[in-house]
């Protein structure tokens, strides 16, 4: 015969136990500031080289067949990457040895916040618009691993200027994880192939295309959040740089 007392324990201590479980997972899995400290506290730091060294061979498993399928030469150096805010997609283009970009493959892009139109203001939550750098590689991210832009840029830098703004923002990422106000977040797996190729090549010379459509598709962009008289001509800049890319 059970007693209701005892009975009442048990259940106390599973819903502890499950409770338990759940916020572990999500500290794993979301890679939050206060665990990553945590992390970061007891096994120190990581260098982008100790993280190379632990992706490699995953990385390369996957990747390298889809270079060695289009003759390219794996890891590569001139890289193309372009994101589009409508689709919410990542795709990865490599250079061939007369410098044409070829299609090597799309990611979906878990966490991307914001509506059509360029970043303005820090805070105002979008994802920028332009034609960027990679300035950094992150190994140490509360997302897992992450690749920071040159946002703002020159062109985003004139343009505040002109318009007397300030507090443009800045560290903007491509991140791990599946969460993001203003950066894009494309999961774990995915960052990885993404770090690792830009480890093993000069990344400030790659192209980050943020497009608000993918213009080898459509015509035009949607309206966007706000309306400024310098963001025609920015789109077709994107317009351009993005035709130049095949669709597979």
């Amino acid at each position: 015969m059970k007693f209701p007392g005892k009975v009442l324990i048990a259940n106390i201590f599973k819903g502890l136990f499950y409770s338990f479980i759940v916020i572990a997972i999500s500290l794993i899995t979301l890679e939050l500031p206060l665990f990553n400290k945590l992390k970061i506290s007891i096994f120190g730091k990581s260098t982008v080289q100790k993280r190379v060294q632990d992706i490699e061979p995953k990385v390369t498993e996957k990747l390298k067949p889809l270079f060695v399928k289009k003759n390219l030469v794996y890891p590569p150096d001139d890289v193309t990457l372009l994101f589009v805010k409508s689709q919410k997609t990542l795709s990865l283009f490599a250079s061939d040895s007369e410098g044409k970009p070829q299609f090597i493959k799309t990611y979906p892009v878990f966490g991307a916040s914001g509506k059509s139109g360029p970043k303005l203001t820090a805070g105002d939550d979008q994802v920028p618009e332009g034609l960027y750098r990679i300035a950094s590689l992150n190994p140490n991210s509360q997302f897992h691993l992450a690749l920071r832009l040159n946002y703002p840029s020159d062109f985003d830098k004139k343009m505040a200027k002109e318009e007397g703004r300030k507090n443009l923002g800045s560290d903007i990422m491509i991140h791990g994880s599946v969460l993001s106000a203003g950066c894009i977040a494309i999961g774990d797996d995915a960052v990885e192939e993404i770090f690792y190729l830009a480890a093993q090549s000069n990344y400030r010379n790659w192209k980050v295309i943020l497009s608000p459509v993918d213009f080898r598709k459509v015509v035009s962009a949607p309206e966007p959040k706000v309306i400024k008289p310098w963001i025609p001509k920015l789109y077709e800049e994107l317009a351009q740089t993005t035709k130049e890319l095949p669709l597979k």
